[in-house]
């Protein structure tokens, strides 16, 4: 053991109680020091911490007062909008209530006036309808009404029949392609709809009524495969509300009591496909020559083009057009899953190529010519309104596709419709004028490579005291014709010649206080036309100056009366070919760009010698129903208006009887009538024209080739003439003589004598170019007489624009207008 632990004495290390009670008071004092201490020291580093505090608040408070001034101005802004708020909307609540009570109130006075002006109209249609389809059999999808034309005599001349009769299919032979093209393309909710489709019906209504708004040309078919179906059948192509209506009752009543491939069936066999082909067999057939079963899906697609717009899709004329539409029928039939993309594919590239049956017909000008008469009165009894002058090009354009697709559906109504068409047409003037036009042009025989006459002849005859058109030939006869051939009476436009000087020079300067004894200068000046053979008479009377065709005359009073005013007078009489491009000079002298028909020109002629009213040329005097019930009545109910004033009208007569006793057609006139006329001859000989009239009848004439070339004998006073003289003078026989109505303030000198003393004025000797007159300078106006009462102002069509310049003098607007360097008369030199 340790000796250090040995000499240890535990009881010597225990404190003393003052030892204690002085540790513990030294601990106690040390504590309470620090404690102290401490507490100052926290003290001091709190005030410092707040005061830190306190000044980066400050700081935060300085830097958000912006801030917070905004967001108070924007929670009071959002406070008083929160309290406004409840009144706005409460005052939207009121205005809505009450504009819908009144929208509620009118509907309702809409529809109490319309059921008591329409409601018993509304149950009688229904009720017709009902009983239209109940009476309706298969056959009655089958047959179609012929309609018959008459002659004047109510001898039939033709029969008008549609071809679904022998090419109706029933559903099983029509191609599943055809259905699948037609219902995609006209009709996609046929098999989904009760017979209309009140979708498809708005959105037309709405487009008609945007139209009437904007005054525009919308159109939108709302009409379902069952609706044309129905107006294809019993109803007409009438653009009115009315059949509209009917239409729908009609196609509800069919969805009762035919199934859906029976609708398609009778659908597929009626629908028109141009040309009057009615049915897809028939169309088949006519476009390529086979059976519809045997089409491939390019062509199929092909032919459903067309029914859509007959007229525009028509494949023969507008090939282009239908196919483009098949196109957009093939993606379609791809889109909604009827063909597959190599079906598509191999239709599209498939190229198109029709093959055409032949047409047996026959060649008859007074069928051709009443069918077009007949269409054109559908088309007005239809509310069509006829126009020959526009504003713009786009009006031109847009008038003539609706034009082109009413003709088509008013053409081919005639085929189904079962019409009487009641004509003037008489048989026996028909056959005398074709002959006559047979008999004066059979020593040409040249024809073309498909057999046609080379030089041709055309005429149109009216009866003056009705205004009706009783013949009519649109060219030579000939034999082995099949087809109808062109009609070139009312279908062909040539220039007119100096045949135009009445209508547009001379009866309008006659309004004007010009007389037949007006003196005018026939002197050349430089710068006009010449006359024929270069001879010119110097001052004349304006007798004198028609009976002679005097080209310079006729060139001053039109440039004195204006191009605007005197063509006024022919669109006045509803000439169609009448363009800007015509409003010069050189239309005094007939020269027009497009030309004019013989029917135009024999009216023009009619309106002269019927005090110049005017009334609008047509052979159609009536059609009825099957029934019997009158359709139209144009004895009733047809076109006049006053176009010249009497007076001028039976001045301009008087002048034109001399024309044929001292002037270009002297010595044919007819031996037991009183008669007047006009010779026209255009540049180089290559247009020949006769219009001529009595107190019975008029009748224009005209001779060329279909391709104008020059004819070197070929004038207004050669052939026209004498196909006139020998036709007038066979339907005048045994008719009573009758003269011209005298005008007021006529001279009492005889003018009808061939005796040149009984005339008041001689006429100068002629003198030759150019010494007639000095070429440096055009002389002076023709002086104009006083009037011997106010003239009348003659209204200028706004419509059409005439172009601002002259052209250049030794251009002409159209192949055969005469030039004003070039002789340019009816007769030649010498010839009189």
């Amino acid at each position: 053991m340790n000796n250090d632990n040995k000499d240890f004495d535990p009881m010597l290390s225990i404190p003393s109680m003052e030892e204690l009670d002085r540790q513990w008071k030294e601990r106690e004092a040390a504590q309470n020091y620090t404690k102290t201490t401490s507490r100052k020291n926290t003290t001091k580093r709190t005030a410092s911490g707040h005061n830190n505090a306190r000044n980066n608040a400050q700081r935060r408070t300085m830097a958000e007062a912006p801030r917070q001034s905004n967001k108070a101005k924007a929670n009071k802004k959002q406070r008083r909008a929160k309290e406004k708020k409840p009144k706005k909307f409460k005052k939207f609540r009121l205005f809505l209530k009450i504009f819908l009570l009144i929208f509620l109130i009118a509907c309702l006075g809409v529809l109490m006036v319309f059921y008591f002006k329409y409601g018993d109209d509304l149950l009688k249609w229904k009720k017709e309808a009902k009983t239209i389809v109940e009476q309706s059999t298969k056959k009655t999808f089958q047959a179609s009404e012929t309609s018959m034309i008459y002659a004047s005599n109510k001898k039939m001349i033709a029969k008008l029949r549609g071809d679904k009769d022998a090419s109706y299919i029933n559903f099983e032979d029509i191609p599943q392609a055809a259905i699948d093209c037609m219902v995609v393309t006209e009709d996609k909710d046929f098999y989904e709809h009760s017979g209309v489709s009140l979708l498809s019906t708005g959105k037309a209504a709405f487009l008609l009524v945007k139209s009437k708004i904007q005054k525009q040309h919308i159109s939108r078919g709302g009409s379902t495969i069952t609706q044309q179906l129905a107006k294809n059948v019993f109803l007409s192509n009438e653009q009115t509300y009315e059949r509209k209506v009917r239409e729908m009752f009609l196609a509800v009543e069919l969805e009762k009591k035919y199934t859906k491939d029976e609708i398609m069936e009778f659908y597929m066999n009626n629908i028109c496909f141009g040309n009057a082909h009615f049915g897809i067999e028939a169309a088949s057939k006519a476009y390529f020559s086979k059976s519809a079963k045997d089409l491939d899906l390019a062509e199929i697609a092909f032919l459903c083009a067309i029914p859509n717009r007959p007229t525009y899709y028509d494949p023969l004329d507008h090939f282009d057009n239908a196919n483009k539409r098949k196109e957009r029928i093939l993606k379609q039939l791809l889109d909604d899953g009827k063909i597959t993309a190599a079906e598509y594919s191999d239709a599209m590239y498939e190229e198109i190529i029709l093959k055409p049956a032949d047409a047996v017909k026959s060649q008859d000008y007074m069928t051709t010519y009443a069918i077009t008469c007949a269409t054109k009165a559908l088309m007005k009894s239809q509310g069509f309104e006829f126009k020959t002058e526009f504003k713009t090009n786009q009006e031109k354009e847009e008038y003539g596709k609706e034009y082109k697709t009413v003709y088509e559906e008013c053409h081919s109504s005639l085929y189904t419709g079962g019409y009487r068409i009641y004509t003037s047409l008489s048989m026996s003037k028909q056959s005398k004028l074709q002959k006559s036009v047979n008999t004066t042009l059979k020593g040409f025989k040249d024809k073309t490579k498909d057999g046609t006459y080379k030089l041709q002849g055309a005429a149109t005859s009216i009866d003056n005291k009705t205004g009706f058109v009783v013949a009519i030939v649109g060219g030579r006869k000939q034999k082995n014709t099949t087809g109808y051939t062109l009609n070139r009476a009312f279908q062909s436009a040539r220039q007119p010649g100096s045949c135009f000087k009445p209508l547009v020079v001379y009866t309008p300067q006659l309004e004007r206080g010009y007389t037949p004894s007006t003196i005018v200068d026939d002197s050349r000046f430089k710068g006009g036309p010449r006359n024929s053979g270069g001879t010119y008479l110097g001052k004349i009377p304006l007798r004198t100056a028609v009976e002679k065709s005097k080209n310079v005359v006729a060139w001053r009073l039109f440039k004195e009366l204006t191009p605007k005013v005197g063509l006024s007078y022919v669109l006045k009489m509803n000439f169609a070919n009448i363009v800007a491009n015509d409003y010069y000079l050189s239309a005094s002298l007939g020269g027009l760009t497009n030309g004019v028909s013989t029917v135009e020109m024999a009216s023009a002629y009619a309106t002269i010698e019927n005090n110049g009213v005017y009334r609008d040329a047509t052979c159609v005097t009536k059609i009825t129903d099957s029934s019997g019930n009158v359709v139209i009545d144009n004895k009733k109910n047809r076109e006049k208006k006053q176009v010249y004033e009497e007076t001028a009208a039976r001045m301009m007569t008087d002048i034109l009887e001399g024309v044929l006793i001292r002037g270009t057609a002297s010595g044919h006139q007819l031996s037991n009538m009183a008669c007047a006329g006009k010779t026209g001859t255009t540049n180089d000989k290559k247009d020949g024209w006769f219009c001529g009239y009595t107190p019975y009848y008029t009748t224009v004439v005209w001779v060329g080739y279909d391709s104008p070339k020059t004819l070197d004998d070929l004038y207004g006073s050669t052939y026209p003439l004498t196909i006139w003289q020998d036709y007038m003078e066979k339907i005048h026989e045994n008719l009573e003589y009758e003269d011209f109505p005298s005008y007021k303030g006529e001279s009492s000198i005889n003018h009808k004598s061939t005796d040149s003393s009984a005339n008041s004025y001689d006429t100068p000797s002629e003198t030759l170019d150019p010494e007639a007159v000095d070429n440096t300078a055009e002389p002076d106006k023709t002086t104009k007489p006083a009037a011997t009462k106010a003239p009348t102002k003659t209204q200028e069509p706004a419509q059409t624009t005439a172009p601002t310049q002259e052209p250049a003098q030794t251009q002409a607007p159209a192949e055969d207008i005469p030039n004003t360097d070039q002789n340019t008369e009816d007769i030649p030199e010498g010839a009189e």
